[in-house]
């Protein structure tokens, strides 16, 4: 019973399409572009403070966060930071010169290139990480609440 209550209460509390917004809705998708927009820029102060582009941590999240124990391909890499492959190109070949990544023809196929962290870049994207789940923990409980009111919770 409680169930379908919630239910109930979720469906009410999102609007279906093409019904009216609700004033709550505004909020919680200000709110919800805040605590976005709050992380990111976080996320490029500490990039650029570890010596490193937004992108380039992206990057290095990407093909470590791809987990193919081969590596990650440069169409791989375009795809998941939503970049062309020319940029994904230039991107990784500025990457190789800092020794972030080691570059190898895919064994399988020769014309395609597989990327793999080196352990300068394991190493940033390690310390990276560490302070970017800390400040997730932080935002969470905002997040959370945001994402309840649009039902999503349940979804």
């Amino acid at each position: 019973m409680a169930v379908s209550k919630r239910k109930t209460e979720r469906a009410a509390a999102t609007p279906s399409k093409g019904s009216a917004m609700r004033e709550a809705d505004y909020t919680a998708l200000a709110q919800f572009r805040y605590q976005l927009r709050t992380f990111l820029a976080f996320s490029e102060a500490a990039a650029q403070k570890a010596g490193l582009t937004a992108q380039q941590h992206q990057a290095l999240l990407a093909i470590k966060g791809l987990a193919d124990p081969e590596g990650a391909s440069v169409g791989d890499i375009a795809r998941f930071l939503l970049i062309r492959h020319h940029t994904a190109v230039e991107l990784v070949d500025r990457m190789a010169k800092l020794k972030l990544i080691g570059r190898q023809a895919d064994p399988e196929d020769a014309r395609r290139v597989l990327v793999k962290l080196t352990a300068k870049g394991e190493q940033k994207l390690r310390s990276l990480s560490r302070i970017h789940l800390d400040e997730l923990s932080v935002a969470a409980p905002a997040l959370g609440k945001i994402l309840r009111s649009f039902g999503a919770k349940e979804r």
